[in-house]
């Protein structure tokens, strides 16, 4: 992407206020047209959740969210990208994983749950293989695809000048794929904290944010629902700006130069 074609600067965050604020306008929209108990407007909802900030149930819900997330999503990089450049020096073992994958992520992540349930009994490791899985697919997709890109002459230079299976994957495939690799890391958290909020709400068990909304919604606290999709919105796109941005820029510096 050229400099010409890439928002930068204030015109960026500008561009991201305005998203906020017509979405903001959509929703207070809604509210001026249903009534108060089925749509509460913007002000009340913020309110609320300003009240609830400094109440521990919050804390323990927004704790044990990020938690699951972290644990998921961590094995799912791990395991998404370790598949994925094992799959660049083992042909056969490359295309086993891809109609694997292809089948597998057919299947809603939720759609696994009532199994692991089943498996592992109620509690935090089957939210958390759940997200894995979810976030899984993307990430070891898009190192696997980016393998196939890398040029046939730096893997033949490798091998020539003595370099082993792991020293190829070290040495080519991951700089090569570096920024697969991190847009794939950005597909994998939209799937893993979809399937997060899912699950915490679907299994009811502990403390969640998920848990949080699917209560608010069983006793019609509709204040409570938006409050809760209020802050799940706002910590995705936190972590998305914030963490997964900043990664992308400092490890793809060069593209931003």
């Amino acid at each position: 992407m050229t400099a010409s074609t890439r928002v930068t600067g204030l015109r960026k965050h500008l561009a991201g206020v305005l998203g906020v604020v017509f979405i903001l306008f959509l929703w207070q929209s809604a509210a001026w047209v249903l009534p108060d108990f089925l749509m509460p407007g913007v002000p009340a909802v913020v309110e609320r959740l300003f009240s609830e900030l400094g109440e521990s149930s919050f804390h323990q819900s927004l704790v044990g969210t990020l938690g699951r997330l972290g644990a998921g999503y961590g094995l799912a990089l791990l395991a998404g990208v370790g598949f994925g450049l094992i799959a660049a020096v083992l042909y056969f073992f490359r295309e086993v994983l891809r109609s694997a994958i292809v089948i597998l992520q057919s299947i809603p992540s939720i759609a696994w749950v009532p199994l692991f349930l089943i498996v592992m009994g109620f509690g935090s490791a089957p939210i958390i293989v759940v997200v894995a899985l979810a976030a899984f697919f993307p990430a070891a997709l898009s190192v696997m695809n980016a393998t196939e890109s890398v040029q046939r002459v730096h893997v033949s230079a490798a091998r020539v000048m003595g370099a082993t299976s792991w020293g190829l994957i070290k040495r080519v495939y991951l700089p090569a794929v570096m920024p697969e690799l991190i847009t794939g890391a950005q597909l994998a958290f939209g799937n893993a904290w979809r399937a997060l909020i899912s699950a915490e709400m679907l299994i009811g068990f502990g403390k969640g944010l998920g848990r949080s909304l699917a209560y608010s919604g069983e006793i019609a606290d509709m204040t409570g629902v938006m409050a809760n999709i209020l802050v799940i919105a706002i910590l995705a796109a936190l972590i998305d700006q914030f963490v997964l941005e900043n990664l992308k820029h400092r490890l793809l510096r060069y593209q931003y130069v």
